[in-house]
């Protein structure tokens, strides 16, 4: 009997859906931004049901998620680099676009590099911890640390709608 108690059982995936849906979101919404996040949450979950039956009872679930939400944010941004922009007007010389300060919380994410970015959404807003993102962005645990501390430090200097609410620094003030 104390031996059919540890046995562990893996969840129904509807259950994984319902449990970890608004993380994948929330790390979509950071890594591709709004408009093509819910193909990515969508394409996340696509992949997910495929492969779920091969994961390992023990594998933590959201971590591998997450990694393959980070994957398909990957393909969503190269695909969005190979399509031309429809427009009504061709310009007689090449333009720069020209980034101006923003309340957004989005835009000011868009404008950090990518493993900032990435590190950031990982960690602060999926709740990773440094090793897990670290495993999903290819690198070591310190390097990961050093930048998501550096993107919250230019999130702290550029997003203007960041207004601390505490005395203590942390997740609450992203």
């Amino acid at each position: 009997m104390e031996r059919l108690q540890s046995v562990k059982v893996k969840q129904p995936f509807e259950t994984v859906v319902c449990v970890h849906a608004p993380t994948v979101l929330r790390v979509c919404r950071a890594t591709v931004g709004p408009i093509d996040a819910d193909d990515a949450w969508s394409d996340t979950f696509l992949a997910a049901m495929r492969a779920y039956p091969e994961l390992p009872v023990d594998a933590n679930v959201e971590a591998w998620l997450v990694t393959i939400a980070h994957r398909k944010a990957i393909d969503i941004v190269r695909a969005r680099a190979r399509h031309a922009v429809p427009t009504d007007t061709v310009p007689d010389t090449p333009t720069t676009t020209h980034y101006e300060r923003d309340d957004d919380l989005a835009e000011a994410l868009d404008r950090l590099p990518d493993k900032q970015k990435q590190a950031v959404a990982y960690h602060y807003l999926a709740g990773l911890p440094y090793a897990d993102v670290a495993a999903i962005l290819g690198g070591s645990t310190d390097s990961t640390r050093r930048a998501a501390a550096d993107g919250i430090a230019a999130l702290r200097r550029t997003y203007r709608g960041n207004q601390p609410t505490s005395a203590h620094p942390g997740k609450e003030q992203l």
